[in-house]
């Protein structure tokens, strides 16, 4: 009797705790909603605040094709992010091995500068970038959109956090093995290091996915735009089709979502710093 009116106790206390967590619950969810809710509606309804499913899905759609180019920016958006995330990873990853299992005091100083260029904003960098990557005639490339981020100090200073945990003592036996550096790079570290990579492909997926002011200043050309130069240009006009305009929001934002749920898991592993 004794347990179960300290079980009924402890249930009772937790009543609060159980109603915040459904309301914060409830609020992160409902934007979400929302938006798949607006894509379903035509302007005039989301304008007067409806947000039940409408029937308007599949004409929104259409309108959309008619009048951008979809399939177009998602296809760059795609080539951008991949490209990027793959090359950024790489680099980085190397950075952050070297600077934390090859330790001298002119690497520290060196790490130690590189961190202070996170200070910097993005737009004090951006005119001399441009003049850069013009002079270099990059405009409208995949190239002009990657090279700003491919070495960045936030993952370098990710993967040489984690790099901590990696053991020192499997370097040394693999000396004597006879690997080299190269070769316990990508024979060792990578794979001991996966929960690290998938953590930091999905920041720099979603950053290279969602950037808008970089892009606007280095594609110039219509067909070199990303989904968010398309859904912006949605919403500059005089009117703005709130039904078109939640569906190109949808499918900009599927494919981050999709990268994020299937990472996950790996995701909260690399943050904390895991090492397999």
């Amino acid at each position: 009797m004794t347990e179960k009116k300290n079980r009924s106790m402890i249930q009772r206390r937790l009543i609060p705790t159980y109603i915040f967590l459904i309301i914060v619950a409830f609020l992160s969810v409902f934007p979400f909603y929302w938006m798949i809710s607006a894509a379903t509606n035509n302007t005039f309804d989301v304008a007067n605040g409806k947000i039940t499913i409408g029937g308007e899905l599949m004409t929104n759609f259409n309108n959309l094709l008619a009048n951008y180019d979809l399939w177009r920016a998602m296809g760059n958006s795609f080539l951008y992010a991949v490209v990027q995330t793959v090359l950024a990873i790489l680099i980085c990853s190397l950075a952050g091995f070297g600077f934390e299992l090859y330790h001298d005091k002119w690497k520290d100083l060196l790490f130690s500068i590189l961190l202070l260029a996170m200070m910097i904003p993005q737009v004090a960098t951006m005119i001399p970038l441009f003049k850069m990557l013009s002079s270099m005639k990059l405009l409208n490339s995949v190239w002009g959109f990657i090279l700003p981020s491919l070495s960045t100090p936030f993952l370098i200073m990710m993967f040489r956090q984690n790099s901590r945990n990696f053991p020192v003592d499997t370097m040394e036996a693999a000396r004597i093995d006879g690997l080299n550096e190269f070769q316990i790079f990508y024979r060792m570290y990578m794979p001991m290091m996966k929960a690290t990579y998938a953590a930091a492909g999905v920041i720099t997926f979603m950053n290279a996915w969602n950037a808008y002011l970089w892009p606007k200043v280095i594609m110039t050309m219509p067909e070199a735009q990303t989904m968010p130069m398309l859904i912006a240009n949605m919403s500059s006009g005089y009117t703005t089709d709130y039904g078109m305009l939640m569906v190109g929001v949808l499918f900009c934002s599927i494919p981050t979502m999709i990268v994020f749920f299937v990472l996950q898991k790996q995701f909260a592993e690399g943050i904390t710093g895991a090492v397999k």
